[in-house]
């Protein structure tokens, strides 16, 4: 890749602050380095995934060579398109939605919220320029890992070919991650929409926003932008929101989209956009009925498609799908022995956090199983999620069933949230039939993402509800719903007979 090749990677706006992420993740002055005689590893991609395998591999310092490759932005989804970003502004929106929520509080807030849409996108640009030197070629050339900025192919079983350069290699890990799906709807193409790759450009705010999709990124940037002023209609093909998560759980964040002003539209099919005077006009059908809804911007959170373009994956051997991805046994390995995979290519759980333990996963299982020390299995991950919803829902485990035990703790009954005035969350804690080990577990609450990983230490660790409710929490604090919970299940075990013994010996105490 030239440079003048390398110039043509730009971030919009073309302010200082997307000049700096440049610098960092995609520098126009970068020269390949000349490949070495063999790599141990060669990464290609540097979303999370890549990086994690890079920079764990190259920091053994066992003197691995380690090659990492980048078509566009190092630092992937995660840093410039999805976490960091999406939940910046949503920082910035809850603000908002503190500042709503100040007369049950006892504050009056006398004149309408002046809200400063363009400074709002822009210190969400400054704090992800900010931390993006922990994902730059720079560092990572630092940690002895060889940086490639270009599109990486395979060109036989065992090399790598990118901006002309050959890259031999012992073993390689397929990192290029996933993109928004394009929508199948007449007429959007023409009309331009948004996703989460390009709405983060905005500069001004859209008056009038319709969303597609009613899962996560739906949901979180709704809120955010409906917040922030913008007028928002959600459309979602499902009967409610969230259909992935607890139905209660998804109940409760619908009621609060709807308090906060967003248009819901349930059970729809968007059927075509045409553009218009006044902007750009979605039809959609619902129970046979058509309608429309005319807008600004279009944003689409329907959907990940994998990225195996391009790879040349059909010579190397690699089965994949083109809508679910690289194929990969339990042990992240490819139909090529030789070939890894990790992170949103190949996994269902598409989220940083997962694709950070699959890199682990496929450092250990490509550097160390070789000699003997055991190989590790992504089904023996414990995965837990956040919807960055206000309030929000994490879980982890299964959910409930008949197949499990279920104890639920109200935040109407945790003391600190009814100081918070958020007692409309819960924790629900789901435990195996007749024993206190902990199986799975949904909290809906302002900061349901901090609670979940007490939880999650317990399943892996198998701490169970008995030894929970011996555990210390501070009070006031909603977290003290868990031993609420612990202290719940260990009630369950005071049979009529024991309850009985009891009585009888109190009397003589």
């Amino acid at each position: 890749m030239s440079n003048s090749e390398l110039d043509r990677v730009i971030v919009r706006p073309v302010d200082e602050y997307n000049q700096k992420l440049v610098a960092h993740v995609h520098p126009p002055n970068w020269v390949n380095p000349q490949p070495a005689d063999n790599y141990d590893l060669v990464v290609i991609g540097a979303g999370t995934a890549g990086l994690v395998v890079a920079a764990g591999a190259a920091g053994l310092d066992v003197g691995l060579k380690v090659a990492l490759i980048e078509k566009h932005l190092m630092g992937g989804d995660c840093l410039n398109v999805g976490c960091v970003p999406s939940k910046t502004i949503i920082r910035s929106s809850r603000v908002v939605g503190e500042i709503g929520n100040g007369k049950n509080l006892g504050i009056n807030i006398p004149h309408q919220i002046d809200i400063d849409f363009p400074a709002v996108m822009e210190r969400m640009r400054r704090v992800r320029a900010g931390i993006s030197h922990h994902d730059s070629a720079e560092r990572f050339a630092s940690l002895g890992v060889d940086v490639f900025l270009g599109s990486g192919r395979f060109a036989s079983s065992n090399t790598v070919e990118v901006a002309g350069k050959t890259l031999k290699f012992k073993k390689a890990v397929i990192a290029t991650g996933a993109r928004a799906t394009k929508p199948a709807i007449i007429g959007i193409e023409e009309a331009g929409y948004l996703t989460n790759e390009t709405v983060f450009s905005l500069i001004q705010r859209p008056e009038k926003l319709a969303v597609i999709g009613g899962g996560p990124i739906g949901c979180e940037l709704s809120q955010a932008f409906r917040r922030l002023g913008s007028e928002v209609v959600l459309i979602h093909n499902g009967s409610h929101v969230l259909n992935k998560e607890d139905a209660e759980a998804a109940q409760i964040v619908q009621q609060v989209l709807i308090r906060d002003g967003i248009r819901l539209v349930l059970n729809a099919k968007v059927e075509e956009v045409v553009t218009v005077t006044e902007g750009k006009r979605l039809y959609f059908s619902v129970n046979g009925y058509r309608d429309s809804v005319t807008v600004d911007e279009i944003l689409v959170g329907a959907g990940r498609s994998p990225n195996v373009e391009g790879l040349n994956l059909e010579a190397v051997g690699v089965e994949y799908d083109k809508r679910r991805g690289v194929v990969v046994n339990d042990y992240l390995q490819t139909t090529n022995p030789k070939i890894y995979a990790a992170g949103d290519i190949c996994m269902d759980k598409k989220f940083t956090h997962a694709a950070d333990a699959a890199a682990r996963i496929v450092i250990k299982n490509t550097l160390f199983s070789p000699f003997g020390l055991g190989r590790s299995k992504l089904s023996s991950l414990v995965m837990p999620w956040v919807t960055y919803t206000d309030p929000e829902i994490a879980h982890v485990g299964v959910y409930e069933s008949q197949d499990v035990e279920t104890i639920k703790v109200p935040f109407s009954s945790v003391d600190r949230a009814i100081a918070d005035a958020q007692e409309d969350g819960f924790l629900k804690i789901h435990h195996k039939k007749g024993s206190d080990e902990i199986v799975g577990a949904t909290i809906v609450a302002s900061h349901a993402g901090e609670m979940i990983s007490e939880i999650t230490t317990a399943i892996v660790n198998k701490i169970g509800l008995n030894k929970l409710s011996n555990v210390i929490h501070p009070y006031p604090t909603q977290a003290e719903a868990i031993k609420k919970a612990a202290d719940t299940y260990r009630r369950t075990l005071l049979t009529p007979k024991t309850k009985k013994l009891l009585g009888f010996l109190t009397k003589f105490s």
